[in-house]
């Protein structure tokens, strides 16, 4: 374990990765593996043929070296001597000096128990079974790996991925293969769901436990929605078919019988048949004009287009923006002054038409909206002229009635009254 080092970059521990760690922790386990499955094909075979005979005595298991030798009769003395010698280097067979037995080492028992489980899901969905059967195992013992979890769900999401893909692809050969599929696959996404039930139900889950099986949950109902969805597909497709004549035979058995057909053969069959080039109708001019443009004339302003940056320069020096004149407010302000209103003008006071009243229209409403503003003391709080119209001790009053005044654009006003207020 020294040279680990040598895959890590300089300055990096391998101590400081977790998974790294968790290996590390079950390194002696995990030697057995590298025992039995070092060298070549027919090496590993044997190997695992002569540890598993051994395992298989549970009535008596301890192995005299007599035994042995009867028990392997079938094999080359010299053969069953490496493969034994191999078995005692790997510390996967122990031997008793004083009782003069052999008997398997605790890894090679657990070495056993993950084999057996995986040989004996050979010839179905081996992985999915094989990790439906994990995460069984764990629940029953209280002892739920989170990483088996992951692998559970990763796989049904990579066949939910495959059924959708093969429902998208409008085939259906791939559709029919998908069903198949999924009808076999079902027997395990049916026993899941029982232990997934079971594992909702435990309140001692932790957070990412309960996370990861709510999520595979999710995904065996996706999938169960998709068996619907195949039916409903496959009828679509069976409306579709073409009858030829009164043969009995459809488009979809010629294309079946044309698909497990060889080049050769398929060559045979045209012949002749083309005597002129195949037009390729799923390419209509406007696609191609699209594709020339680019190719002749996109592509090109690509590689002439100047994309770099431009120099650094100061900015221009500039002067302090002049604040805009509030040229109405300034001219319906002269207009208050002039009307004395800053005297005490009586009650019945000016009316509004002498103030706000001027060549056009909008002038007009204008200044009237800036009437709104006196009194306001948020308006009166800075030293623009609308502050100092909004201090002018003026009030309005009246404006029950209309009156029509001698203007061409203005036709009616209100015969509001501007009364001066005491200081």
């Amino acid at each position: 374990m020294d040279s680990l080092s040598e895959f890590f970059r300089p300055g990096m521990a391998p101590d400081s990765l977790p998974a790294l760690s968790r290996l590390s922790a079950a390194w002696p386990y995990l030697a057995v593996f590298v025992t039995l499955f070092r060298g070549g094909d027919e090496e590993v075979l044997m190997r695992l043929l002569v540890l598993r005979e051994l395992g298989s005595r549970a009535d008596s298991p301890y192995w005299t070296p007599q035994d042995i030798a009867q028990r392997f009769a079938y094999l080359n003395d010299t053969k069953l001597g490496t493969i034994l010698g191999r078995l005692r280097e790997g510390e996967l067979l122990v031997y008793d000096s004083d009782a003069g037995h052999y008997a398997l080492s605790e890894g090679a028992r657990v070495a056993l128990a993950a084999l057996a489980t995986l040989i004996d899901f050979a010839g179905d969905d081996v992985e999915l079974g094989y990790l439906t059967s994990q995460v069984a195992a764990g629940q029953s013992v209280g002892q739920v790996s989170d990483e088996a979890m992951q692998h559970l769900l990763a796989r049904l999401n990579e066949l939910h991925a495959e059924f959708a893909d093969a429902l998208e692809s409008q085939s259906e050969f791939r559709i029919r293969a998908a069903q198949h599929r999924l009808e076999s696959v079902w027997r395990w996404v049916g026993k899941s769901t029982e232990v997934i039930r079971n594992l909702t139900r435990d309140d001692t889950l932790t957070l990412t436990t309960l996370n990861q099986a709510q999520a595979i949950a999710l995904t065996q109902s996706r999938m169960l929605a998709l068996a619907g969805t195949f039916e409903r597909r496959l009828a679509q497709l069976a409306a579709q078919r073409v009858h030829l004549g009164s043969s009995g035979l459809t488009s979809t058995d010629i294309a079946d019988w044309l698909r497990h057909q060889g080049g050769a053969t398929l060559a045979a069959l045209l012949g002749n048949a083309l005597s002129f080039g195949v037009e390729p109708a799923f390419l209509t001019t406007p696609e191609l004009g699209d594709v020339a443009e680019f190719e002749l004339l996109g592509r090109e302003r690509l590689a002439a287009a100047d994309t770099a940056l431009p120099q650094a320069a100061s900015a221009e020096a500039a002067d302090a923006p002049e604040m805009e004149r509030l040229l109405e407010a300034e001219a319906l302000y002269d207009s208050l002054l002039q009307l004395g209103l800053d005297g005490a003008p009586g009650e019945q006071g000016y009316p509004i038409a002498d103030a706000v009243l001027a060549d056009s229209y909008n002038e007009t409403a204008y200044r009237l909206s800036l009437l709104s503003l006196l009194g306001d003391p948020e308006s009166s709080s800075d030293q623009s002229v609308v502050a100092a119209l909004a201090r002018l001790p003026l009030q309005l009053a009246g404006g029950h009635s209309i009156i029509t005044p001698d203007h061409p654009e203005v036709a009616t006003l209100s015969d509001a009254r501007l009364i001066a207020q005491k200081p």
